[in-house]
């Protein structure tokens, strides 16, 4: 009699799968609020983008790698709520050296 599949057996597969994943989806949320930082126009790496939520208050999830293993429909609902920056703009914004232009509002896409 076959012994018994494990998840030891698939851990390194499985671990592999979600990165993959994580990466696929960080790519289509990029692509999705527009590929370019909207406060200095930063295209060139996807993985210098963060998306920052406009209002806070209406936040459900982070889309950091934890909230990119939702379903793209939850995804883009998030990212409806931000506005895509890269990684130095944001950390701009947070420390309060910039501000979002004024008047900005949240555009759906796609």
């Amino acid at each position: 009699m076959p012994e018994k599949r494990t998840y030891a057996d698939r851990a390194e597969y499985l671990t592999k799968a979600v990165a993959k994943r994580r990466r696929k989806l960080k790519a289509m949320v990029v692509e999705y609020k527009g590929g370019k930082c909207i406060l200095c126009g930063y295209k060139r790496c996807v993985w210098a983008f963060d998306l920052h939520h406009v209002d806070g208050a209406n936040k459900e999830f982070g889309l950091s790698t934890r909230g990119l293993t939702r379903s793209w429909e939850k995804i883009k609902a998030e990212a409806d709520k931000c506005v895509l920056a890269c990684a130095n703009c944001h950390r701009e914004i947070h420390a309060g050296i910039v501000q979002l232009p004024g008047g900005i509002q949240v555009e759906k896409r796609g």
